[in-house]
């Protein structure tokens, strides 16, 4: 099947390099583009999307809003944001994240990295760049003035299997790497994920992670549980 893609970046330059490597792939396809962020969440409606290609600094609507109006909207449930940045330490990125993106990209990334990246999120696994993601999250949830933090009880809903699954999530496996770490199959670990997204009433792997932090079930600097 054909990934539908729609680019939204004020740089028109941008938006068009990154159109034309989408469109050498066999698999992905440009549907729209657009300059601000209330055109690319009318375009995301329009267009029928998979993917978005998010910049946060556009007029109009800004890529954090737009991230929210798609992430909230119920009519959208199967639309992935792929932030787009050129500072990885950028504060918006975790409000993106906390919005309900998908993960982030650094603009200057590699071409096999960015399709590899956009095939993984439509796919739902999400962060792509687990390191980097973690580096991010224990950057700002250690800051001096963190967000106000989730009561601990809201994890009270999961198993002890889907808080263990929750802990390695946060620590940047996926689904193969969680199954080997426990004995199951990557069926059972994505099901367990599946789960505990589910109950804890998220939509995406990275708010998996950022819950898991403000939770204080993980905390910075906290390698995975071997």
């Amino acid at each position: 099947m054909t990934t539908r893609i729609v680019l939204a970046d004020d740089q028109a330059l941008i938006r068009a390099g990154f159109h034309a490597l989408i469109e050498s792939a066999d698999d992905l396809e440009v549907v729209g583009q657009a300059g601000n962020g209330r055109d690319a969440v009318d375009l995301v409606r329009s267009a029928r999307a998979d993917v978005v290609l998010m910049d946060i600094r556009m007029p109009v609507m800004d890529g954090l809003e737009a991230t929210k109006a798609i992430t909230r909207d119920e009519s959208l449930p199967g639309v992935r944001v792929l932030i787009l940045t050129t500072f990885e330490l950028d504060e918006n990125v975790l409000l993106a994240l906390r919005a309900g993106a998908s993960g982030f990209l650094n603009k200057g990334v590699e071409p096999t990295d960015l399709l590899a990246g956009i095939r993984a999120v439509a796919a739902g696994e999400a962060l792509l760049s687990p390191g980097a993601t973690r580096s991010l999250i224990n950057g700002f949830l250690s800051n001096p003035a963190p967000p106000a933090p989730i009561p601990a009880t809201a994890l009270d809903v999961l198993t002890d299997r889907e808080r263990e699954v929750l802990t390695l999530v946060a620590g940047g496996l996926f689904n193969e790497d969680i199954a080997a770490r426990l004995y199951v199959s990557p069926l059972t670990a994505k099901t367990h994920v599946n789960r505990a997204m589910t109950k804890l009433g998220v939509r995406s792997r990275a708010q998996l992670v950022i819950l898991a932090y403000e939770s204080g079930l993980v905390r910075p600097g906290d390698a995975p549980p071997s």
